[in-house]
């Protein structure tokens, strides 16, 4: 008995050291992790030029990957994730604008999307934010290979704009890709039935034919002919050329040559990027004399995200009762919790219910980007803004795409903005109910089933849906479009009768929306933060909080340590990988179709606009 509590008391001892001096090591390498974190912290050198890459993926959401993988990519080498949050751009755009260290700022590479970031709408608050550099006195430069519309969108604000002497310039309209899966489905004997509300409700026509329906393509034309006057009239305010010009561009040539887009105005020289960095040295007040032999930064820069997490160290913890909460919903609508890159019903709703309780925060404002999903769940994420609304003002804030259940998401709010090229209304449903039999039975496969009741066994894919289950579908397709009418018709104080005249599943871009009354104000995400600090009465005594709140201590610890590696940016794609890309991300819609009722409020599915 002695040797046995000996032995446990000294067991116990043990574990009581041990776990005394673990978290004491803990609390050493925290303070460790800090303390280098401040030491490592990026410097901003006085007479720097800010440097943008334009192929960082911009997100309307502050991008927040998982601590463990971006250590274990740092350590490895692995190349880091190249998103950044819109907001950070912005912030850091504008900041300097003001910061006496910044002489200009420089723009290069393409742009790049990935998983819907870099739409035009987030764009278009990016260019704004240049221009509102611009008028600080500080010249932009910018260069470009293989400029296409989506970059010109952006550098068209420079100052000086200068093209490889190999490059081109491509200006050749919009075009909207997508992609038809019925031939395929029906190869490998994959059944697909559809239902639907509203005669434009083209979400279903991927599956059922090989080609877009008339209204599909009337809508579609209409609403690239918005967006590409959008872009038309924008870029030839900040260029010597008029919109008419850019049209006949687009008509008689589509590429230009080097020559030719400096004679047309679209550029201002014709350069190799090492004659840029001269440029830019003259503005840093360096000389090739200053410079190393191996080095092959060429002047004094700074990276947007590395001065963009500089900000975010400098800024000062802000405290206090009165809180505008930023809520981040990008991505697919699904029902269930969801994951990164979607909208779950059940984790949004609980976000937006604890929003609504919490005292200190006075005002929200939904920032969308999403091209809808889930009937059920953009339904029960529509409830909560609607009771939010009655005790607290909610103001939404359109980004790229914010169409049928990202619309119907938005539409109980006091106030809605949206850029000019957002995607927005699709106010139809649809019904997709695939079945698996005749791939299953040329495989040998077959079902046998015993029911009690007519309908018992209607959730089945293992054969196609009879007429009466069919019938019984379109009733609930029927019941919740009506429904939706209703709530836009109540929320916009607009007839049930007009609104039916402008859903029928009708995509519109921002502008157009603004004009039949599905929204406000054309503004972006600032606007919509400005209406939310007015209507909450707040003053100028408040500040912002984002949420989800997904950058945790870890994080925010990893991202000081390797900050001045957050600058790797996304490689040119060619041709078929970017289709297969595209391919990919299509299927993965596909499997986010979630819905219990097999009933979607979505946009007619992906068009890719380029």
């Amino acid at each position: 008995m002695r040797d046995f509590l000996k032995h446990t008391f000294a067991t116990l001892a043990g574990l009581v050291i041990f776990v005394t001096l673990g978290f004491a090591g803990l609390a050493v390498l925290l303070t460790a992790i800090a303390s280098l974190g401040r030491d490592a912290s990026p410097q901003v050198d006085a007479d720097s030029i800010l440097t943008f890459d334009l192929a960082l993926n911009i997100t309307d959401a502050p991008p927040s990957p998982d601590p463990s993988r971006l250590l274990s990519d740092a350590l490895s080498g692995t190349e880091i994730p190249t998103s950044i949050g819109l907001q950070e751009v912005v912030r850091a755009v504008k900041d300097a604008a003001t910061d006496d260290r910044i002489v200009g700022l420089y723009l290069h590479g393409d742009t790049s999307s990935v998983a819907g970031g870099s739409g035009f709408a987030a764009l278009r608050e990016v260019r704004d934010a240049l221009e509102a550099f611009q008028q600080s006195g500080k010249p932009i430069l910018a260069y470009t290979t293989t400029g296409s519309e989506r970059d010109y969108y952006l550098v068209s604000v420079a100052d000086t704009i200068a093209l490889n002497p190999a490059g081109v310039m491509e200006l050749d309209g919009f075009s909207a890709e997508t992609t038809f899966f019925a031939g395929a489905l029906q190869k490998y004997g994959v059944g697909i039935q559809t239902i639907r509300a509203g005669q434009y409700k083209a979400a279903v026509e991927p599956f059922t034919r090989t080609e877009s329906s008339p209204q599909s393509k009337t809508q579609t034309q209409q609403l690239l002919a918005d967006l590409w006057n959008e872009f038309r009239v924008t870029t030839s305010n900040s260029r010597d050329v008029t919109s008419e010009q850019i049209q006949t561009i687009a008509d008689r040539q589509g590429l230009l040559l080097p020559a030719q887009a400096q004679s047309a105005g679209l550029i201002d020289q014709v350069a190799y990027e090492d004659e840029i960095f001269s440029e830019l040295r003259k503005l840093t007040g360096e000389t090739e004399d200053d410079l190393d032999a191996d080095d092959l930064e060429s002047f004094r820069q700074i990276s947007l995200p590395t001065y963009a997490a500089t900000i975010e160290q400098a800024a000062d913890v802000e405290v206090g009762s009165n809180q505008i909460a930023v809520l981040y919903a990008e991505g697919d609508i699904v029902s269930g919790m969801g994951g990164d890159g979607s909208i779950g019903s059940d984790r949004y709703t609980s976000q937006i219910r604890e929003l609504r309780l919490n005292d200190d925060i006075k005002a929200v404002v939904l920032r969308i980007n999403s091209p809808g999903g889930s009937a059920t769940a953009s339904d029960a994420i529509a409830r909560e803004v609607m009771l939010t609304s009655q005790v607290k003002p909610v103001i939404v804030s359109m980004g790229s795409y914010a169409a049928s259940g990202g619309y119907l998401i938005s539409a109980y709010a006091d106030q809605i903005f949206a850029s000019p090229t957002t995607i927005t209304g699709s106010i139809g449903v649809f019904g997709l109910l695939p079945n698996v039999q005749q791939i299953a039975n040329d495989n040998g496969i077959t079902w046998d089933v015993v029911q009690t009741g007519q309908f018992a066994n209607s959730n089945t894919i293992t054969r196609p849906k009879t007429a009466a289950e069919l019938a019984n579908t379109q009733r609930v397709v029927d019941h919740f479009y009506d429904q939706f009418l209703t709530v836009v018709a109540n929320s916009r104080s607009i007839s049930k009768q007009q609104v039916g005249e402008i859903a029928q599943g009708r995509v519109w871009s921002g502008l157009a929306a603004q004009r039949v009354g599905l929204v406000d104000e054309l503004g972006g995400l600032d606007a919509a933060i400005q209406a939310a600090a007015a209507q909450a009465d707040l003053g100028e005594d408040w500040h912002i909080e984002e949420y989800p709140q997904g950058r945790t201590l870890e994080f925010r610890l990893l991202r000081r340590l390797f900050s001045s590696r957050l600058v790797q940016t996304n490689q040119p794609i060619d041709p078929l990988s970017l289709e297969l890309k595209k391919l990919r991300s299509d299927l993965e819609t596909l499997r986010s179709l979630n819905d219990p009722l097999g009933t979607y409020t979505r946009l007619p599915f992906t068009a890719w606009i380029d």
